[in-house]
């Protein structure tokens, strides 16, 4: 929701998915970043990714990932996710230029994506933060936000969006006369906010499908 809901077709799409709620997070801001001219050449995506109930609670067996049969409240235990090759589907343009991994960490709620990225043209933090500051107003409003404050992660607990932009976060390094490769931080309520993009999904699905009969 609020990057390509617009693809929806009644008439031929039977199935549907709202993707996870790290893609959720993830693709808002690339879709600001190839919407607004900077594009993504290559990028890797890290999520800090609160615990969930498919973990454990004591260490156990786990035949699919070995890591991920430990303790899920003692550990911080590195994982998957599809989450990069998802927004590839959504956003084509980026299809193959992100890939991804995370961090299941022991909280309870809200986790935190790192975008690292080369843009395709020479910019700046300013340009960068211009730009989301602008979109979490306008035609992202309330699903990418924007902070300048110095927050945490229980900040966002109950935080409606499903990405809000932490540019105090942001970083660059770039050797002298490169100004394309840059950090970008957004947080999420991987449980709250999510749960509210599918009830948008679904009401957006009902709206088109009660157009579509009228026809």
């Amino acid at each position: 929701m609020g990057v390509n809901q617009q693809e929806y077709n009644p008439s031929t799409h039977n199935v549907v998915s709202n993707a996870s709620c790290t893609t959720n997070c993830l693709a808002p801001l690339v879709h600001v970043l190839t919407k607004e001219g900077f594009g993504i050449a290559t990028g890797l995506m890290t999520t800090i990714h609160s615990y969930t109930a498919t973990q454990k609670t004591v260490d156990g067996v786990s035949l699919k990932d070995w890591r991920g049969g430990r303790a899920a409240a003692q550990n911080i235990i590195p994982s998957t996710t599809g989450a990069a090759k998802a927004v590839g589907m959504v956003i084509p343009s980026t299809k193959g230029k992100l890939t991804g991994m995370s961090f299941r960490v022991p909280t309870p709620d809200v986790s935190v994506v790192d975008l690292t990225f080369t843009a395709t043209r020479d910019t700046s933090i300013k340009e960068i933060d211009a730009a989301l500051k602008r979109a979490s107003t306008t035609y992202m409003k309330g699903i990418l936000g924007f902070t300048e404050d110095e927050l945490v992660s229980t900040d966002f607990i109950n935080d409606n969006r499903s990405s809000i932009y932490d540019s105090k976060a942001t970083l660059q390094n770039n050797l002298p006369g490169e100004k394309r490769f840059f950090k970008l931080v957004s947080w999420y309520d991987n449980e709250w906010g999510y749960s509210h993009r599918v009830v948008d999904l679904v009401r957006y699905m009902a709206s088109k499908d009660r157009s579509a009969s009228k026809i």
